[in-house]
């Protein structure tokens, strides 16, 4: 699974819209909301939205980071505790944009995208809180009555319900309404709304879904907040409900760089899961490695083994991407590694790792690694690439055979382990190296 954060304002379309389907129109969703860049495209949408003309707009940015209340990032009242216009906002809007931001957790950036709704008066008790994230056995519900800014703080008040991943849908729901906290005045609406979130959750292939703070009037609810990461290997089944849906860079992040988007798109042809990040291009340590999981384990390794700031790649190949598909991906982060040498003259380290697959070829993958490494063989005998395998799976022998007999072919140094070697073991083998 690969989990990708989306925009407050494409969780809440999303979820507003399919609100009936899952929900039932017993609890109303009044969604209201419009997404600008700047304050010129706030003016035009008010034209078409006559709401927007009213004062008691709420303003945030929606760029994929939290604590916008304590970052001061919230518009909801003008400084003389005045209602909100259309004309605040756009001020604030422009303010924002035009300067860079500063977080409280030292993160500096440009706000690019804002989200405007109707605000709503209510009383921090009136504030709840629910969540919904994905693990290896179970889905977890997080519910509290204790919702809002402070939630981190007032965590003993969550209620954690431990959902197995294989449970019918009549046994998650007895689980969930059972485990409603009894502090939740409006048990039955909260209930209503869990189950059909749940339910929603698993079928959109949500990894994490937070509502933070929702608040209930009488049957209505209001979503004032909303996380929400999708697992994007689905992408390729979840087109018509999820309606392209974009996953965009975050807070800190100028976009795409030409190699990520491409990876991106490729990705998005794909039915498997191709992923690539660039973290420091001048990076002595770059990465192969199949799986989602394996991936986050390789980076943690590295960063512990050499130090966050020589990984230069994040990523995956996994879904049992064909030959074509893994030679476009190692072709990719060949080209960024190879461009130039390391400024401190020490050989660059090319991981080729992974856990032991279980359906993904092997065999045809470094078929399509082997092919990129033909065409790059110069550039990397240039700058000094030493490589380091780890793989198993279906035709992993015939892989390992293959890889170590190209590279022995091209001139580059390479080690190769198989299924006995533990899986990252291949990090500490190159950093002996590295230092001998």
């Amino acid at each position: 699974m690969a989990q990708r954060g989306i925009l407050e304002y494409d969780a809440k379309s999303l979820v507003t819209r399919l609100w009936n389907d899952y929900i039932g129109d017993s609890l109303i969703c009044n969604f209201r909301s419009v997404l600008v860049e700047t304050e010129d495209e706030l003016d035009t949408a008010a034209k078409a939205q006559d709401w927007l003309n009213q004062p008691g707009l709420v303003v945030k940015p929606d760029m994929l980071f939290g604590k916008r209340g304590k970052n001061n990032l919230v518009l909801y009242k003008t400084t003389t505790a005045g209602d909100v216009s259309l004309a605040d906002a756009k001020k604030w809007i422009h303010e924002k944009r035009i300067n860079e931001i500063a977080l409280l957790n030292g993160e500096k950036g440009w706000l690019r995208r804002f989200i405007i709704e109707p605000f709503v008066p209510h009383s921090i008790e009136q504030e709840y809180y629910i969540s919904f994230r994905s693990e290896t056995e179970n889905d977890v519900m997080a519910i509290s009555a204790c919702g809002g800014v402070d939630i981190e703080e007032n965590w003993d008040t969550v209620t954690e319900v431990f959902i197995p991943v294989l449970s019918e849908d009549k046994e998650a729901k007895n689980l969930i309404l059972s485990q409603i906290p009894d502090e939740i005045q409006e048990r039955n609406a909260v209930g209503t709304l869990a189950v059909g979130l749940y339910s929603l959750f698993k079928d959109l292939h949500f990894a994490y879904l937070e509502l933070n703070p929702f608040v209930i009037e009488g049957n209505t609810i209001h979503l004032l907040d909303m996380v929400a990461k999708l697992d994007d290997t689905a992408g390729y089944l979840m087109q018509e409900e999820w309606q392209g849906i974009e996953f965009p860079s975050g807070f800190g992040r100028a976009g795409l760089t030409k190699e990520e988007k491409f990876i991106t798109e490729l990705d998005e042809k794909s039915g498997a899961s191709l992923k690539l990040t660039i973290l420091n291009p001048k990076g002595v340590v770059w990465t192969l490695v199949a799986g989602g999981g394996a991936s986050v384990v390789f980076a943690d390794t590295i960063a512990n083994t050499w130090g966050a700031n020589e990984l230069a790649n994040y990523g995956e190949y996994s879904g049992n991407p064909n030959t074509e598909e893994t030679y476009y991906y190692t072709k990719t982060v060949l080209d960024l590694m190879t461009r130039e040498k390391d400024d401190k003259g020490r050989n660059k380290i090319l991981l080729i790792g992974g856990a032991i697959a279980n359906f993904t070829d092997v065999a045809s993958t470094f078929k399509g690694i082997i092919q990129a490494m033909e065409e790059y063989a110069p550039k990397m005998r240039e700058i000094g690439v030493q490589i380091y395998v780890r793989r198993g799976g279906p035709n992993y022998e015939i892989g390992l055979r293959n890889i170590k007999t190209a590279a022995k072919k091209l001139k580059l140094p390479i080690d190769v382990y198989g299924p006995e070697t533990h899986m990252t073991d291949i990090v500490a083998i190159a950093m002996e190296d590295a230092n001998a």
